[in-house]
């Protein structure tokens, strides 16, 4: 007789010790969890700059600066560059000068196609990024144009990387990209 109440014993406290585990499991899942969006100074990170970049899984946050505009840091194929972004650019755009620094190089016969652009038609060369990276978020085979030497005075992160992020907005101020 000793030997069912014992066994009864054994599997109720084997059933509260399951059941407590998963009621612990359910509610440390249900709670909200801080996912602390770590914060990368520019000016600390030596990069230069003024904008505070906050990044959190897939996500970038870009602070205006003083006349509204947006630019960041952008790793291009492994090298970093400055640009700034430009919603009005259906490319992404960089400069003869940049080009040559990120490696991207090109050749006086390559400037064969026509862009418009807010200081009239100039001739291009189209090249296409393997990837480039702002923070967490990465694009793979960009589409991008290198515009001729003394043309263009920064770089424009367009929309032929934009267009393919899951979301941008901007708010208070600040442009939030999602990967």
């Amino acid at each position: 007789m000793a030997h069912p109440v014992l066994w009864a014993l054994g599997t109720t406290s084997f059933v509260a010790s399951v059941s407590l585990a998963l009621v612990t499991q359910f509610e440390n899942a249900s709670r909200p969890r801080d996912r602390g969006a770590a914060v990368l100074n520019l000016d600390q990170a030596g990069l230069g700059g003024t904008n505070p970049t906050r990044f959190a899984p897939n996500s970038v946050t870009l602070a205006a600066d003083s006349l509204g505009h947006f630019s960041t840091e952008v790793d291009v194929a492994g090298r970093s560059l400055r640009m700034l972004v430009d919603t009005g650019a259906s490319i992404c755009a960089f400069s003869y000068e940049d080009a040559q620094r990120l490696g991207l190089h090109v050749y006086e016969r390559d400037f064969n196609r026509r862009i418009d652009t807010a200081n009239g038609a100039v001739s291009a060369a189209t090249i296409r990024v393997p990837v480039m990276r702002i923070g967490t978020i990465g694009v793979r085979d960009v589409e991008a144009v290198v515009l001729p030497k003394g043309r263009l005075g920064k770089s424009l992160l367009g929309m032929s990387f934009l267009r393919r992020l899951n979301d941008f907005k901007m708010s208070d101020g600040r442009l939030t990209l999602r990967g």
